[in-house]
């Protein structure tokens, strides 16, 4: 059986509005109403926490992650008051990782330098692309130069650990533009990149109405490649499919989701994962209504999903995550977080069989083959 007290355990809290909705995304994220209901939501997020809180079990917080929507749009002063609410009611770890999610066109210096007093310690910036005409195909509110500037101001302020979210495969993109969009990243020095490809997400405007002249996967692939080798030169080591950091600066949040830890959730639409006292695996999920979830934070009501993982769903849930990671994960890892045995799963010998993980007896990861094929490495753990 599992023991939770050996799992790590974060916090995520949604914070689900922007100024306007991107047309490729699928996040629970919702345009702003003409007056923000600052105090109302964290209000809400307090009394949510209330109930959430019992399945920490006593575990210190290694990290603490604000989502959106664009969590910028909230002022210095209501990042402060969740934050000193967390920490009445939880112990966060001295080295404790709080990452604040920022859109370029909605953040300013003073509001960094009172993220970075609320206790904030990391930023993710969501730049996209540093070419006007891509960030206008994709329904962006901030410029190339607003972007820069809020680098360079988190950096003012006194930020030393920042991540860039950068897209490749964007409308009428060659790779030569990827390239330069990457270069204008590297030129900041952030210490994390997030490099990911456009994809067209169910239910988003792109979806319904694809945008004109998107790369195909040859040219997507080229894309990759080439901005792989300038980031390696760089000194940006892959660690996950989209992640790539400087030595030491790796995302603790998103690798204990990767690893299948344990994290809290609070906020509109937000999905947690704990596991209990007996062993079992639980997922829950919040109204995803901004005005719902209001109403009914810190009741039961709030939650639109509490269900245990059924047995048959775990393998395969820890592989989604654990074989994006380049370093794999440990057998002894596989069972101290899941209750069970990698070698008796059905689809573990399938995998291996096809070539798509390798294993030692410390170490499984995808193969070369499987990282080029990681959903049909993850594939073979589907119940069956």
């Amino acid at each position: 059986m599992i023991d939770p007290q050996a799992l790590p355990l974060s916090l995520y809290v949604h914070l689900p509005w922007c100024v306007r909705k991107c047309p490729y995304c699928d996040f629970n994220s919702h345009q702003r109403p003409a007056q923000m209901p600052v105090q109302r939501y964290v209000d809400a997020l307090i009394a949510d926490l209330d109930l959430e809180v019992v399945h920490a079990l006593g575990r210190p917080l290694q990290s603490i992650f604000f989502g959106g929507g664009t969590p910028s749009l909230f002022p210095g002063d209501a990042i402060s008051k969740i934050l000193t609410a967390v920490r009445a009611r939880l112990v966060l770890a001295d080295d404790c990782e709080i990452t604040l999610e920022c859109n370029p066109g909605a953040a300013e210096y003073d509001r960094f330098e009172a993220y970075l007093a609320a206790g904030v310690t990391r930023l993710s910036l969501g730049v996209q692309s540093f070419d006007d005409v891509a960030l206008q195909r994709l329904g962006r509110i901030h410029r190339a130069a607003d972007a820069q500037r809020a680098f360079v101001d988190a950096r003012r302020a006194g930020f030393v650990d920042i991540n860039l979210d950068l897209m490749y495969a964007l409308p009428q993109q060659t790779p030569a533009l990827a390239l330069a969009d990457l270069k204008a990243a590297l030129v900041l020095a952030p210490e994390h990149i997030s490099h990911y490809q456009l994809t067209l997400e169910p239910q988003t405007v792109f979806a319904r109405t694809p945008p004109i002249g998107l790369p195909d996967d040859d040219g997507a692939a080229a894309m990759l490649d080439a901005c792989q080798v300038l980031l390696a030169q760089a000194g940006y080591g892959q660690y996950e499919v989209s992640a790539y950091a400087r030595p030491g600066w790796q995302s603790r949040h998103n690798r204990n989701y990767w690893l299948y830890g344990d994290y809290l959730a609070i906020g509109a639409g937000a999905h947690a994962k704990s596991t209990g006292s007996d062993g079992r695996i639980r997922r829950r999920v919040r109204q995803r209504v901004p005005t719902r979830y209001q109403s009914l934070a810190g009741t039961a009501a709030a939650l639109s999903e509490d269900r245990v993982v059924a047995a048959d769903e775990i393998a395969f849930e820890f592989m989604l995550n654990a074989l994006r990671l380049r370093a794999g994960f440990t057998p002894a890892m596989y069972a101290a977080r899941t209750g069970r045995e990698l070698s008796c799963e059905p689809g573990y010998r399938s995998a291996l069989e096809r070539g798509l993980i390798e294993a030692t007896a410390d170490e499984v990861r995808a193969s070369e083959l499987g990282w080029r094929f990681l959903n049909d490495a993850i594939g073979c753990f589907l119940a069956h």
